[in-house]
């Protein structure tokens, strides 16, 4: 592809993954520095629930390796209890903090709850002129009623004016087909990506356990055709879309022709193999 393709998965501390995936006994803190061996980029799942600590931001850089990118959800405070409203004095602070990370800082997910709906599109179009142009922004909307011709061509027109990409996620609140579409026609220079799953009965991380083959083979021939709009990819997998993301987030690595980092090259266990 022309511009940069991440694959990640959304969070990195899963005690689940120790043993699948990160070298047996590995502590919580010493997660992110093995993920960070596997993968490019994490979609941080813990600002969505509160601004973090500014040591825990500068902790994150310490963590990691130069080029590795942190995608950080806007705390639900904002998006999802105040609906983006009265909400500039938080906003400024989350990304006063999220600008620690300097380099290292890649798009800010601003997912809209479940209940925000179409008639609510004047509070999006309220909030997004506020928004820095130097950094980089998705937003995600989780209401079948967004893809209804009339509403979805003023929301890629709010979006494409701003710059700000419009998340697509594989999950239970869009229609796939039409998430697929919508891939053709980024609206920033940039797309986001989420693999979400249809539900959440999975409980268990440690391996996968359902086969979501066929998505794959779609998004896959998907972002090959997005060769040619020279974009950058940031990609995310959760866990509920197979059951481990690690090993989901693999395969579309393989699928894009990344050669994927295999669990035992993490750490020191090469040796032991």
């Amino acid at each position: 592809m022309g511009g940069r393709v991440l694959i990640g998965t959304q969070g990195w501390n899963y005690a689940g993954w120790v043993g699948p995936f990160y070298p047996e006994g590995t502590r919580s803190a010493d997660m992110l520095t093995r993920y960070a061996e596997a993968f490019p980029t994490v979609e941080v799942d813990s600002t969505f629930y509160a601004i973090p600590p500014a040591k825990s931001v500068l902790g994150w850089a310490e963590r990691s390796p130069d080029g590795f990118v942190f995608a950080l959800k806007l705390p639900r405070d904002i998006t999802h209890d105040r609906h983006l409203r009265d909400a500039e004095a938080d906003t400024e602070l989350f990304l006063e903090r999220a600008r620690l990370l300097g380099p290292k800082l890649g798009p800010i997910l601003v997912q809209l709850g479940p209940d925000f709906a179409p008639s609510e599109l004047q509070a999006l179009a309220d909030f997004v002129p506020r928004l820095p142009r130097d950094l980089r922004f998705a937003v995600e909307v989780r209401q079948a009623r967004w893809t209804h011709d009339a509403v979805l061509l003023d929301l890629l027109s709010l979006l494409t004016d701003h710059g700000i990409a419009l998340a697509l996620s594989d999950g239970p609140w869009l229609p796939r087909e039409t998430v697929l579409e919508l891939a053709a026609a980024p609206t920033a220079d940039f797309h986001y990506l989420r693999w979400m799953g249809p539900n959440r009965d999975l409980v268990d991380f440690s391996h996968v356990q359902v086969s979501r083959a066929a998505e794959v083979d779609e998004w896959a021939a998907v972002l090959a055709k997005l060769s040619s709009l020279e974009i950058d990819v940031y990609g995310y997998v959760n866990n509920h879309f197979e059951g481990h993301s690690p090993a989901s987030a693999r395969e579309f690595q393989r699928r894009l022709g990344i050669r994927p980092v295999h669990p035992r090259e993490i750490g020191e266990q090469i040796s032991l193999f």
